[in-house]
C-alpha cells in the first residue's frame, strides 16, 4: 500500500493550531471534510474520540496516528498534520508534534491495518520524520513523504 494513495495534498496541514488532542484531531477532519473523503463530521469525531477513550493513540517519539472506523466514508482516507507539540497521553508521556489521522468504512479491516503498519514503519525513519519536521509548508510535506515513497 502507498500512502499516497490514501492521503492527498489537501489533507495535510503544517500547522496545527489546536492545543489539546481533541482540537488538532478536529482539525484534521476538518481537512477530510474539506476535500469531500468524508461525510459526516460529527460521525466521524465521536468515532476517532471513541477509539481514543481505548486507547491513546499516541505511539511516542512525538508521533500518534488516530484512527476510526466509520461508515461516514466510503473507503480509506488520510490526514497528516504537525503541530508545535500537543499533549496526547502517549506512550512516552511526552507531547505530540506528527499525527496522522486514517479513517475507514466499518466494513474494510485489511486496507486500514495495512496503512496503520506502513505509517508505524516510516515514521520509524529518523531522516524522514526530521524532513517532516523541518518542512517549511504543506508541499513540502507532500514532497517529502512522495520522496520516501519512492524509495520504499
Amino acid at each position: 500500500m502507498r500512502l499516497l494513495d490514501i492521503l492527498s495534498k489537501d489533507c495535510i496541514k503544517a500547522d496545527l493550531k489546536g492545543k489539546s488532542r481533541r482540537e488538532v484531531i478536529q482539525e484534521m477532519v476538518d481537512l477530510l471534510v474539506k476535500a469531500g473523503r468524508v461525510k459526516d463530521k460529527p460521525k466521524v469525531m465521536e468515532a476517532v474520540m471513541e477509539r481514543e477513550k481505548l486507547m491513546s493513540t499516541g505511539i511516542g517519539n512525538g508521533v500518534a496516528i488516530p484512527h476510526a472506523k466509520t461508515n461516514a466514508c466510503d473507503r480509506l482516507c488520510a490526514a497528516f498534520g504537525r503541530s508545535a507539540g500537543v499533549p496526547f497521553d502517549a506512550l512516552d508521556e511526552k507531547p505530540v508534534r506528527l499525527i496522522f489521522l486514517l479513517i475507514t468504512p466499518e466494513a474494510e479491516t485489511g486496507p486500514h491495518i495495512s496503512a496503520l503498519a506502513r505509517i508505524s514503519r516510516l515514521l520509524k525513519h529518523k531522516v524522514f520524520k526530521d524532513a517532516l519536521l523541518g518542512a517549511k509548508d504543506d508541499s513540502e510535506i507532500y514532497r517529502i513523504i512522495e520522496e520516501e515513497e519512492r524509495r520504499r
